[in-house]
């Protein structure tokens, strides 16, 4: 029985190899560019974003900012793309209505937008929420004070932003990528796939 079990084994190693070997034989189309006779193999290489590893940093706070603010990003990144996304469907929504009906409108998909974001955006830290003001800023190039105040009027703009400012945030944050630097490498590193 061992004896018939190795036969098939070693049948089965000759089969595969063989196999392989064909494969390698006929290859696969790559793009290749022509430099004076010469053939140079062209592939496209994804974009890979390298920042200074705070790992190696002896900084401990420098350390903890990031990893605290890459625990942030992903948490709050895809809720503003999803703003972002209904801020879009929106304007083309309402693209060609009157202020009056643009006020129904908005009206009617309050609740809607209301119920999809509030259950997840309760369970948000204050410093999540300071970030996701700003990166729905980065996402829809409008600040959040803005957003509220073209959809559902200058009232209650004012009113969210006050207490925006008990709670210590600023719903008229704007994201600037040069004072938010580590925050925007987190962004690219999660975009990529790299984080």
């Amino acid at each position: 029985m061992r004896r018939f079990f190795a036969i098939l084994f070693i049948t089965l190693a000759a089969a595969f190899s063989s196999a392989r070997a064909g494969d390698a034989a006929t290859g696969y189309d790559v793009l290749a560019v022509i430099d004076h006779g010469d053939t140079i193999p062209f592939e496209l290489l994804p974009i890979q974003f390298v920042y200074p590893n705070p790992v190696n940093t002896y900084d401990e706070k420098t350390r903890k900012f990031f990893f605290y603010s890459v625990r942030d990003v992903k948490k709050t990144l895809p809720y503003a793309k999803q703003i972002a996304a209904e801020v879009k469907a929106i304007d083309e929504a309402t693209k060609g209505m009157s202020d009056s009906q643009r006020k129904s409108y908005m009206k009617a998909h309050e609740d809607d937008l209301v119920n999809k974001f509030k259950p997840a955006l309760k369970k948000l830290t204050l410093k999540q929420g300071k970030i996701l003001i700003k990166l729905v800023d980065r996402e829809c190039g409008q600040s959040s004070y803005e957003l509220i105040k073209a959809y559902r009027g200058g009232f209650r703009a004012a009113f969210w932003q006050g207490f925006a400012k008990m709670l210590g945030a600023d719903l008229k944050a704007n994201y600037n990528v040069k004072e938010e630097e580590v925050i925007e490498a987190v962004i690219n590193l999660v975009e990529n796939g790299q984080l």
